[in-house]
């Protein structure tokens, strides 16, 4: 059990609280005594909750929503607030979700007009940048490095920086690093594949083999491991077959995962990283022309069976809190705006661009992009869009990345800076994803952090969620983490609607608890490396609902 000394503090003094007679309600602050109550979340019965509650009534590092709620709100009515999740397809058919899709009144379903004259044809719900208007979407998307590759091979193949000319060396430089990746990315798939036919080939045959010894096939681990130790000291084949069915049972594996992994490598060849495979040819005709848009479809739930990664974020987001279902998401004031521009692959910068400006001009308030990447071809387009969601008041919230790594000295986009420089607007933010444990391993293993670049922490990790087909499942990720960040922001919206979205970002970082206990933050050199969590991130905090909603109610009366 590791000690929590002077570990965890909140910098954040709301003073007007102190001296206002009229404040009821107090911002939290934390002492170490109660934080070490916390226990092991996973034996609770309610661990699926666990990122809803609250430091000090349940010694557990929530949002303390359920707090809030039962304090800050009762009484209280907040208006709707729209959410684009700029993400796969979503299932608005889902039962958490049904009620809480955003429709587009403007616009007469099924009639093959564009009615509203916002160039999208019968965007009832939203839109799928990933299709055509023949009804065709993409499933398996290149990846950057391909689309790289590709934009600049007759300018740079077979050449050396100095054989280009000073002012191409950073697009040079680009086309090296993509270049790199994908070497590496086809080498993983093709290793992939050789594991997955080992498995594919190799089942059947130990499955036969150990018909001889077992005609029931009711063998147990143990009994295969006595197996394997009797003929591997002969040298016979049965040795490897006992092993290989051994490992089958040991790993919960099946025929049918077998099979899965092994069409998942093959695609990933044949699709994704080939770089005469060319996704957009039926879609978009000019991927690199942003002014192009003829191309899309209104099927925004279509290939839900495939990609089912929207639909846990809507879920997070605005799951109906009423209908005692599978969760509870943050409002149902949330009105969900799905716009599918990611499938299996890497998402393209002209429909992160235009996605995101049609959540503006449609009325989004909170565009959340639980995505992301290590390289850009076109990161000006998002820029700029980026830029133009500012000038409209909305706020956008993205995913700091699955990859461990510190995003001070490793670029990743979406982004609001430029090398890692000034940030160009101040209505994003990145999310890095916290865990449940009051200890060395408060960080998420696979978030990356960063103080430069992530402003903020949130749960993140074993998060139970919606899945396609009235189904639910726990997963984790930086992803989840940005999703209840930004239903959080758009409870805010909801109950204070004056506020701006500059103003709404700020609150939500300097609200947050700090921790400065020391987390694991490994690295090739220093495996047992530890960081305070504070310097992790701009704030230091992770996202508390209850002190925002607090501190966002003395901002409005000012």
């Amino acid at each position: 059990m590791i000690k929590i000394k002077n570990s965890i503090v909140l910098l954040m003094v709301f003073i007007s609280f102190f001296s206002c007679k009229e404040v009821k309600h107090m911002p939290i602050r934390l002492d170490n005594k109660l934080l070490l109550k916390n226990k092991e979340l996973e034996s609770l019965k309610d661990f699926k909750s666990w990122y809803l509650k609250d430091i000090e009534i349940d010694t557990v590092p929530g949002v303390s929503l359920q707090r809030a709620y039962d304090s800050l709100l009762i009484n209280k009515k907040g208006k709707e607030v729209i959410i684009a999740v700029i993400d796969t397809e979503v299932d608005i058919n889902h039962e958490e979700l049904k009620n809480n899709i955003w429709i587009n009144n403007d616009e007469i379903p099924n009639n093959q007009i564009d009615d509203d004259y916002n160039g999208y044809i019968d965007d009832i719900n939203g839109w799928n940048f990933l299709g055509n208007l023949k009804g065709q979407n993409i499933i398996y998307s290149s990846t950057e490095s391909v689309r790289i590759i590709r934009f600049y091979k007759n300018k740079f193949n077979n050449k050396k920086k100095e054989d280009v000319p000073v002012d191409k060396h950073e697009e040079f430089d680009l086309f090296i690093k993509a270049k790199t990746e994908y070497d590496k990315n086809i080498k993983r798939a093709k290793s992939d594949l050789e594991y997955g036919d080992f498995l594919f080939y190799g089942y059947p045959k130990a499955k036969e083999a150990m018909k001889n010894l077992f005609l029931r096939e009711d063998y147990t681990p143990k009994e295969l491991d006595s197996v394997y130790k009797k003929y591997k000291k002969i040298n016979n084949p049965l040795a490897k077959h006992a092993y290989f069915i051994s490992d089958f049972i040991k790993y919960n594996l099946t025929e049918d995962w077998v099979n899965n992994y092994k069409k998942n490598a093959e695609n990933k060849i044949n699709t994704i990283y080939n770089l005469e495979y060319y996704d957009r040819k039926d879609i978009d005709e000019n991927p690199s022309d942003i002014t192009f848009k003829n191309y899309g479809n209104p099927f925004i739930n279509k290939n839900i069976n495939k990609l089912y990664h929207g639909t846990l974020i809507a879920g997070l987001i605005s799951a109906d809190r009423d209908n005692h279902k599978g969760i509870k998401g943050i409002s149902n004031l949330l009105k969900i705006m799905p716009l599918a521009i990611s499938s299996n692959g890497t998402e393209h910068d002209k429909d992160v661009a235009l996605a995101i400006k049609y959540a503006v001009d449609n009325g989004a308030k909170v565009i959340n992009m639980s995505f992301g990447k290590e390289l850009s071809l076109h990161k000006q387009w998002v820029f700029d869009a980026i830029q133009y969601a500012e000038e409209k008041n909305v706020l956008i919230i993205s995913s700091a990345g699955n990859l461990g790594k510190n995003l001070n000295s490793n670029d990743y986009f979406p982004n609001d800076n430029i090398k890692n420089g000034a940030e160009i607007t101040d209505n994003f933010m990145l999310i890095g994803s916290s865990s449940f444990n009051l200890n060395i391993k408060l960080l998420s293993y696979y978030s990356n952090y960063g103080d430069n670049d992530v402003d903020l922490f949130a749960p993140g990790q074993k998060i139970y969620t919606t899945l396609p087909n009235n189904k639910y499942k726990f997963e984790s990720g930086t992803s989840l983490a940005s999703a209840i960040t930004s239903g959080v922001a758009g409870l805010i919206r909801s109950y204070y609607p004056n506020l701006t979205a500059p103003q709404i970002k700020h609150i939500l970082m300097d609200s947050g608890l700090e921790y400065t206990l020391e987390v694991s933050t490994p690295t090739k050199e220093e495996k047992n490396k530890t960081t305070p969590f504070n310097q992790l991130s701009k704030s230091g905090k992770v996202l508390n609902a209850y002190n925002a909603l607090i501190m966002a109610d003395s901002i409005s009366k000012n």
